[in-house]
């Protein structure tokens, strides 16, 4: 691995492009005639990607690609869909061999169907060599066996947001660090009348996060190294108990929410704690009427359970080109032009903490530090486990991950619609039919 220190990342403003000499636009037509990739003559790309959460994300993400259309003059298309309809219309599109050229998801997305995606393997390498290397995670999200089908762009944090006054006014001058200390955190809160809440409904980022901590926190596993499912065991009905009794502590409704409700509910006061990105932050820091709760708020890790290490799992967001495009070595300009530093750089600070880098040379971003309450968001793509837990991050992990397994087996018991037993049976024999599949 290329060993890079934050001077040479940040000498002269060029390495990392964060001294604004160079604009968006001049980088992009300097890349242009050096890249390796050249577009195919009359090239047009449409990418389907994830609705954006902060808008200054989007903005830069726009400035960045409408640069490259005038350096290269590839037009790009861009649709943007929430996280639940991704996933959905890609399967489509590699099954009819029709769509658009890219499509940017969540988690194992390209492992649904890894022979319909372009070989990424030399836009890989290329940006590994030059920025420092892939976080471990972020390999395997993208590669299928020796071959990168996907280029894994970034990671979205899930951490706890929590509001400051109200922990303190119950005895916590942090967030609890243990699953034992926060099931108390939460109890105390709920009495004093600022409960919290996370999503139990099919939301793909935030229930997934959050179920799958729990699980994993406990020594909970959907299956082993090898794949063998192994969901039925003690460790998970312990992970289901306590999530029941955490669940008694969370405001009503959670059952039905998606991955904007509990934006909503802690932007109106109605929770004090809760699982997301820094959007919560950025959405309170751009209103006038919510500075109160921006100036009242903070994020922490999740808490450790009794398996005694971290087990977050933050949301992966890779993208693929299908191999159905007819413009391939555009794709490929593209995806590699996203990560150069001159507009990577501009792009992530854009995003004010929502999005974190793969790429070990992009921890020097100021990003990071010039405000300490995106500090902890740096570094979720070293800390974040993949969606196949113990297991590989392949197209069966990709499918009980976008079948909502975990949630829904969560969600039975915390709602009282099923017993643990009952719960894990269940989910025992939806995952067992994907992993025999």
């Amino acid at each position: 691995m290329m060993n890079i220190d934050r001077r040479s990342l940040l000498k002269g403003g060029a390495a990392l492009g964060l001294a604004g000499s160079t604009s968006i636009l001049d980088f992009a037509k300097a890349w242009a005639q050096q890249s390796q990739w050249k577009p195919e003559p009359g090239a047009q790309l449409s990418m389907l990607r994830w609705k954006y959460f902060v808008q200054s994300e989007d903005d830069a993400f726009v400035a960045l690609i409408n640069a490259f259309t005038q350096a290269t003059g590839v037009k790009v298309e861009i649709t943007r869909e929430s996280y639940e309809d991704v996933q959905p219309k890609a399967s489509v599109a590699a099954n009819t061999g029709a769509g658009p050229d890219l499509f940017w998801g969540l988690y194992s997305l390209p492992h649904l169907f890894p022979q319909k995606c372009v070989d990424m393997t030399d836009v890989a390498t290329y940006l590994g060599q030059k920025y420092g290397g892939w976080v471990e995670s972020a390999q395997k999200y993208g590669k299928s066996g020796d071959k990168w089908i996907a280029i894994p762009i970034c990671y979205s944090g899930a951490l706890i947001n929590y509001r400051i006054a109200a922990s303190q006014k119950v005895g916590f001058s942090e967030f609890p660090k243990t699953t034992d200390a926060f099931l108390e955190y939460a109890k105390a809160m709920k009495a004093n009348g600022t409960p919290g809440g996370f999503a139990l409904g099919h939301a793909s980022g935030d229930a997934n996060t959050w179920v799958h901590w729990c699980l994993w926190s406990f020594g909970g596993n959907v299956v082993d190294a090898n794949d063998k499912v192994i969901l039925n065991s003690p460790e998970t009905e312990k992970a289901l108990l306590y999530a029941k009794q955490l669940y008694e502590y969370m405001i009503p409704g959670v059952a039905s929410w998606n991955d904007a409700f509990n934006n909503k509910a802690f932007l109106a006061n109605e929770i004090h704690w809760t699982n997301n990105g820094i959007s919560i932050y950025v959405a309170a820091r751009n209103d006038p009427t919510k500075k109160e709760i921006a100036d009242d708020m903070n994020h922490a890790y999740f808490p450790v359970g009794p398996i005694g290490k971290p087990t977050e799992l933050h949301l992966m967001y890779p993208i693929l080109a299908m191999n159905y495009t007819k413009y391939p070595q555009a794709c490929k300009a593209l995806i590699a032009y996203m990560l150069e530093a001159d507009q990577f750089n501009k792009w992530i600070s854009a995003a004010r903490g929502y999005l974190t880098h793969c790429l070990n040379a992009y921890d020097a971003n100021p990003v990071w530090t010039e405000d300490p309450k995106r500090t902890p968001y740096r570094d979720v793509a070293k800390r974040s486990l993949t969606a196949g837990g113990l297991g590989s991050v392949g197209e069966k992990a990709a499918t009980a991950i976008a079948d909502f397994v975990v949630v829904d087996m969560f969600a039975n018991v915390c709602t009282g619609r099923e017993d643990p037993k009952s719960a894990i049976k269940m989910a025992e024999r939806q995952v067992q039919r994907i992993y025999r599949a």
